[in-house]
């Protein structure tokens, strides 16, 4: 690990200093550049003891977090002065009036990164555009332009290609649990037909949404309200749609504010099996 910083004085006189480049970068781009500089932040602070900022209810921030959103705000800002951002940790900056609107959400499994756990995400998506998801810790980043999706590693752009092949559905449970009583994950997992044709995953991070449009899970479901404008799954959502996921809520219908929760499924197949258990 360097002894640099992620925000010393030399690291961010240098991201200062690319500003004027961000400029020229088309919304996909920018999201890659947002994403991965926040990445940088997340993997630079790994394994430092870090101070903790109680939101409530069990749920905190660290360091971390605070130091990647700013770092991915200097991005956003430098390409896109114009646009507003709402981040997990800042809330909603920018322009009342402002047309589009960046969501950020710096460092997606905060818990584990806490213990010492690389099971993390840095998701940046504008909304109903471009997204981002940066691993910090394989340096792979996951995205889209809206239309088209891939991974970007080393410097490679490669396509990704949904496949329901591994069988692993990655499943959130992580209360609260609105869809209870009517669907409890739990009770998925148990259900002789899930027991049969899958093997559950809980990695707790939205990371696992990107591993559904690469083919690594053959779905992902958790329960929830509205995700659609949520800063934790905009950015796998639009990713997982661009890679041709199929992507409703645990009631079958559109992810938004009539839907609840998220069912996303590399095929048509896995998806009907998985909502026969969730919506018997």
């Amino acid at each position: 690990m360097s002894g640099e910083g992620p925000l010393s004085g030399c690291r961010f006189a240098r991201l200062r200093g690319r500003t004027n480049s961000y400029a020229g970068l088309d919304d996909s781009e920018v999201a890659i550049a947002a994403a991965r500089t926040g990445a940088d932040v997340v993997r630079g602070m790994y394994g430092r003891p870090l101070s903790r900022i109680d939101k409530g209810a069990g749920d905190f921030a660290t360091a971390a977090d605070v130091a990647a959103e700013k770092a991915i705000l200097e991005v956003i800002r430098a390409a896109r002065p114009d646009d507003a951002v709402l981040g997990e940790e800042g809330g909603r900056q920018g322009a009342a009036a402002a047309g589009r609107e960046w969501l950020v959400d710096p460092l997606c499994g905060t818990l584990n990164y806490a213990v010492g756990n690389m099971l993390v995400a840095v998701n940046v998506a504008l909304r109903d555009g471009a997204a981002a998801v940066a691993d910090p810790f394989s340096a792979e980043v996951f995205c889209t332009d809206g239309e088209t999706a891939w991974m970007r590693h080393e410097g490679a752009d490669v396509p990704l290609a949904p496949t329901s092949a591994t069988r692993l559905v990655d499943v959130n449970l992580d209360p609260p649990f609105p869809g209870a009583p009517g669907f409890r994950a739990v009770e998925m997992l148990a259900d002789p037909r899930f027991i049969e044709g899958f093997r559950p995953r809980v990695v707790s991070t939205t990371l696992a949404l990107a591993w559904v449009a690469a083919g690594r899970r053959a779905a992902y479901v958790t329960d929830g309200g509205d995700l659609s404008g949520s800063v934790h799954f905009a950015a796998g959502i639009a990713v997982c749609r661009a890679a041709g996921c199929v992507v409703t809520g645990i009631d079958g219908g559109p992810v938004g504010q009539e839907g609840r929760g998220l069912v996303v499924a590399a095929d048509a197949g896995t998806h009907d099996l998985l909502m026969s258990m969730i919506r018997p």
